[in-house]
């Protein structure tokens, strides 16, 4: 064993394995209570592309006893598993429930934007399902899943009885235009703190909503509308009302109001649910188990690491662990303050520009991907500008490093693939979600992971060789590593939402969906920070931590987000 590396075991490993399995069983548990059967499906739709879908079906469902169906769609950037909460509620209210991968997002083949988002397929296929009463169907969605079930009722208007559109919107930019009569029977949830008001409403405010003239006019009404006011007429599909839940745009998908509001919606609009009344919720624990696994996932890698690492191959790896810094000096601070502080700077700039500079294309396929890896790149000449003249720490070889980080993801994510098969479920917690890529998605990474692992190459070099300081413990050096990565989103977050949660007026309003992707931001940093201690610790090294970091957050973000280009 070298120098000064810590004892280690198998007990991270298997720690890690249970809270990973652990966790995927109890959200099985939850998404299948009372009898719920969850089917991982693929269908064909239109152009020959194939759709994905996860599909909760009520052992109240059959052939001989038809059910009500619901088709449930996510957001832009998310997939089908981000709406388990409603289709947890709706299950066991006995729907049948499509919970669908838009077009280019998920298991679903792209480009995404395309087909109606998928909505169109995803109705009809749900309407073809044997068990689905076909004379009762609803449909729900989020942000961009709510133009998607639009899509499918512009597409087939006598599909369906009801919608409900969470954070969404008729209209522009991408839906037909409502009206008193279409759609069908509407139920509308926008939060007091949707960040995407504009966009959806025309309202600079999201609690001025109710004095929107757009929806307005969708109610047939010239008035300030009433929240939980039915208007118009069930019977006649005319039915509206609206609901505030005190959110923001992604606080929807673990809002029990939001989730409640929906359940209450097609009670009253469909027929042949269960009376349960929509307080009883427990999709909540399903959460909680997958935030179980998503702990789970990142000590499995680290608890890999620590294992192979002390193999007779790896020798080259390990090293003498060396502290840089003998103080917290000016020069610490100030390297700390531009370690934290300028890349949460540069988000938004370098966000914004690439979307309105760089199209998507098959050389830069998601445009997520792109902003995230010219972040990344920008973060990086930062990064050797702050550690110029430093005289880096040991350096580890570079082929033995690229196989142990390779080795160590690929433990995380074989636990991944157990759990997708056995329990139909990935690891995640609210936003942030850990799938597994599909063969394209792979061949996608290859595009982005090297720039964004030179990125965090810079970053963590800087990390160890120039914010270690003599004498820390390793309460200290996790610690301060942590928030060297993520005290700047953290800090710019908290101005921009205390703000928000203050006036109702968001700062960054111009760019609101690179706000909504920031959120991730700190979790995710604050994770690469401790791996990159964690193996620091082991190695006297940046570079495997790097190197960890870099393919983990490729595939988080690549498996994660659109796929536009391809």
């Amino acid at each position: 064993m070298a120098q000064g590396m810590p004892r280690g075991g198998w007990w991270l490993l298997i720690l890690g394995l249970v809270l990973a399995l652990g966790g995927a069983m109890l959200a099985s548990r939850i998404q299948t209570a009372g009898g719920v059967e969850i089917r991982d499906i693929r269908f064909i739709g239109t152009g020959g592309k194939r759709m994905s879908a996860l599909l909760y079906v009520p052992s109240t469902a059959t052939p001989t006893s038809k059910a009500p169906g619901i088709l449930a769609v996510h957001g832009y950037i998310n997939s089908r598993e981000t709406q388990s909460g409603f289709a947890i509620e709706f299950a066991r209210r006995g729907y049948v429930v499509l919970a669908l991968d838009q077009t280019g997002h998920g298991y679903s083949q792209g480009p995404s934007f395309s087909n109606g988002f998928g909505g169109p397929d995803g109705l009809a296929h749900l309407r073809s399902l044997p068990m689905v009463d076909t004379a009762n169907i609803g449909m729900e969605g989020h942000s961009m899943g709510g133009w998607t079930v639009l899509a499918a009722a512009a597409a087939y208007p006598d599909d369906y009885k009801a919608i409900v559109l969470e954070g969404s919107s008729t209209g522009a930019p991408f839906a037909k235009d409502g009206s008193p009569g279409w759609p069908r029977n509407l139920g509308l949830v926008f939060s007091q703190y949707d960040e995407f008001s504009k966009l959806m409403w025309d309202v600079d405010k999201a609690r001025d909503v109710v004095d929107s003239p757009k929806l307005q006019a969708v109610f047939g009404t010239s008035e300030r509308i009433v929240p939980r006011k039915l208007y118009g007429s069930i019977a006649d599909g005319t039915a509206r009302i609206l609901a505030t839940p005190a959110v923001t745009h992604p606080g929807d998908h673990i809002s029990p109001e939001a989730i409640a509001r929906a359940i209450d919606w097609f009670s009253v609009t469909l027929e042949g649910g269960k009376p349960l009344p929509s307080s009883d919720q427990i999709w909540f624990w399903k959460e909680f188990g997958t935030a179980l696994g998503l702990v789970g996932f990142v000590m499995m890698v680290l608890g890999a690491f620590d294992m192979l690492v002390r193999l007779p191959g790896f020798a080259g790896v390990r090293g003498i662990v060396e502290p840089v810094a003998e103080a917290r000096d000016g020069r610490w601070w100030r390297a700390f303050a531009m370690t934290s502080f300028l890349p949460a700077l540069t988000f938004f700039p370098v966000f914004s520009g690439v979307y309105l500079l760089v199209q998507p294309n098959p050389i830069l396929p998601q445009t997520v991907s792109t902003q995230i890896t010219i972040w990344a790149l920008i973060g990086a000449a930062i990064s050797w500008l702050i550690g110029r003249g430093t005289v880096s720490g040991r350096q580890s070889d570079w082929l033995p490093s690229v196989m142990l980080a390779g080795l160590s993801v690929g433990a995380g994510y074989a636990a991944l693939a157990v759990a997708d098969q056995l329990f139909h479920t990935d690891f995640r917690f609210w936003i942030i979600a850990v799938k597994l890529p599909t063969v394209q998605q792979l061949l996608i990474a290859l595009i982005y992971v090297v720039p964004i692992t030179i990125g965090f190459l810079a970053s963590v070099r800087v990390l160890v060789d120039r914010l270690t300081v003599q004498g820390d413990g390793w309460v200290a050096q996790y610690g301060w590593a942590k928030l060297a990565l993520a005290m700047g989103f953290v800090v710019m977050l908290a101005l921009d939402y205390g703000v928000f949660f203050a006036t109702g007026q968001l700062p960054t309003a111009l760019d609101p969906l690179s706000t909504v992707i920031a959120l991730q931001f700190p979790v995710v940093l604050a994770a690469v920070a401790a791996i990159a201690i964690f193996t620091w610790r082991r190695t006297g090294s940046y570079r495997p931590g790097a190197l960890i970091a870099g393919l983990m957050v490729t595939l988080y973000v690549v498996a994660g987000t659109a796929t536009q280009g391809w």
